[in-house]
């Protein structure tokens, strides 16, 4: 006999994929068989009190630190005042807008806590990011940072879902209505007693490419993630600290920032401004042992090191796009360290290729992690042969869920995530990124990899940074087209373009050069540092 859900609203499941188009969930290690009864806040917080360890630090924020203890008080206040003063049903759904701080985080618990389903959004996003979120999943409350309430205000003008709003501060003990019925709330509220396939959180992904897809994700997910990536691959341990750069709401911040650290009992260093400059200062001002943060800011952070002592870190982790073998080459020179390499996915809320330690192959992403597969595969869905180009399939503990979107079928083929990949594998098992299969180059019938040619120009001093994408050509169908960012001291030249042109067909297939190379200031990312190849595409 299957147990019921904790929901009363059950919006989220009802819009579930049908189980024929969902992928194939593994569950084969030990450490993954949950009970039937799991809260994600009740393990990663509550545990840790239970078991005498409530004075430990968890969050370090400016010149404030929060125990164990006082975040889960504080996520308690927040389920108090969620289902007592804005009137919450176990299965509404919560918008989270803030900043990396303490507040944040504690909504987040906050809303797992009294049984919601979290969906936090990234800062900068505008009330017409916001309205299709909005209605898309049916959001009923919202908890925001004060700062940001002017674009949810216009976003939740233009639906009538989003009943009730609260405004915090980064610490919660501002001047705001919701900080101060939080001060009047008890400390105490017991997580409901969620199903472990309950739905803790959807969350979007960024819509560049047409409408925002909600992925929706279960507590055993959460879990799952902190199990294979935070311990099994990283092997995070209590005194350990964290620091890096992602939102909270981009998946990979929420892991790297917040779940790993917390499941293990070790401590997070949380930025609202994790900017490269801001970052590195902060890792000399705030000792931590890891980082986590995008390629791209690696790259920048190495300008910074001469000037700041960063001996603290151990470890540090690139994830949220592909890692140039140069950023990992020369971070390693500069500092000792080799770059643990990671691709993740929102629909698979986590990463699930990568190799840590001994495992890093310098240049490839690494392996399926522990607890996942992988494989390299045609149209046809048959896996092809070592060496040759082909589409990345995974699966695992967590796949891909789409919210009510036709979508799902184009991800999830035969049971196997489709990443949007391009990916190849050697004779060991490693995967290397050729690109993604959308912006894989076919120039006069070849398979041109953008990155592979980005990894050459970066080799070049004259480089700060660059992208490579494929523009059409009546000839050849595309060129390889690169956008690149000078160096301090080199202009960009014709005598430049020959250069690197040059540099380029010394290096790797003369076939792969860029026949076009366009200087600009700086290349468009996202909050997440992701660089932004389609608008270099509008371009």
């Amino acid at each position: 006999m299957s147990l019921s859900t904790a929901h009363e609203d059950t919006f989220a499941r009802d819009h579930l994929p049908p189980v024929e188009d969902q992928p194939a969930f593994i569950f084969d290690l030990p450490e993954l068989q949950y009970p039937d009864r799991l809260n994600a806040a009740a393990e990663l917080l509550d545990r840790h009190v239970q078991a005498g360890r409530g004075d430990r630090i968890a969050l370090v924020f400016e010149d404030s630190q929060w125990t164990y203890r006082q975040l889960l008080e504080k996520s308690a206040q927040v389920a108090n005042v969620l289902t007592r003063d804005m009137g919450l049903v176990p299965g509404n759904r919560v918008l989270l807008r803030g900043f990396n701080n303490p507040m944040m985080v504690a909504c987040w618990f906050g809303v797992l806590r009294a049984g919601g389903i979290a969906v936090a959004t990234m800062p900068m996003l505008r009330a017409r990011d916001l309205e299709p979120i909005i209605e898309k999943a049916q959001i009923s409350h919202a908890l925001c940072d004060e700062r940001l309430g002017e674009e949810l205000e216009k976003a939740a003008a233009s639906g009538d879902c989003l009943a009730e709003t609260g405004y915090f501060t980064a610490l919660g003990e501002g001047e705001t209505a919701f900080d101060k019925m939080l001060a009047r709330r008890p400390k105490k509220f017991d997580p409901l007693p969620t199903l472990s396939g309950d739905v803790a959180l959807i969350a979007f992904t960024s819509g560049t490419t047409g409408k925002p897809k909600g992925t929706v994700h279960f507590h055993r997910d959460i879990m799952s993630m902190c199990h294979c990536v935070g311990q099994g691959l990283l092997g995070l341990k209590m005194d350990d600290r964290v620091i890096g750069s992602p939102p909270i709401a981009f998946t990979f911040g929420l892991g790297a920032l917040v779940t790993f650290p917390l499941h293990v009992g070790a401590s997070s260093v949380l930025l609202e401004n994790g900017s490269p400059p801001n970052l590195v200062r902060a890792i000399e001002k705030y000792r931590p042992t890891w980082c986590f943060t995008a390629p791209t800011a690696y790259r920048v952070m190495l300008e910074e090191i001469g000037e700041v002592d960063i001996s603290s870190l151990k470890n540090c982790v690139s994830a949220g796009e592909h890692l140039p073998l140069p950023v990992l080459e020369d971070w390693k020179k500069a500092t000792g360290i080799v770059l643990i390499n990671g691709i993740g996915a929102t629909e698979m809320i986590h990463i699930f290729v990568s190799a840590a330690g001994q495992d890093i192959r310098p240049g490839a992403t690494g392996k399926a992690i522990r607890g996942y597969q992988a494989r390299v595969v045609d149209e046809d869905m048959k896996d092809v042969p070592p060496g040759e180009i082909g589409k990345l399939a995974v699966r695992g503990p967590t796949g891909c869920r789409y919210l009510d979107d036709e979508r799902q079928k184009v991800y999830v083929r035969n049971g196997w995530n489709l990443t949007g990949d391009a990916y190849r594998m050697d004779e060991d098992g490693y995967f290397w990124f050729m690109a993604r299969t959308d912006d894989l180059i076919v120039s006069s019938g070849y398979n041109i990899s953008g990155p592979e040619v980005e990894e050459v120009l970066l080799a070049h001093p004259a480089v700060r940074e660059c992208a490579v994408i494929g523009a059409p050509d009546d000839k050849r169908g595309q060129i390889v087209k690169a956008f690149v960012v000078p160096a301090d001291s080199y202009k960009g030249d014709g005598k430049l373009v020959l250069a690197l042109q040059d540099h380029v067909k010394e290096h790797i297939a003369p076939y792969k050069y860029p026949r076009e190379v366009v200087f600009i200031d700086s290349l468009p990312k996202t909050e997440t540092g992701k660089i932004q190849r389609f608008k270099l595409k509008d371009l």
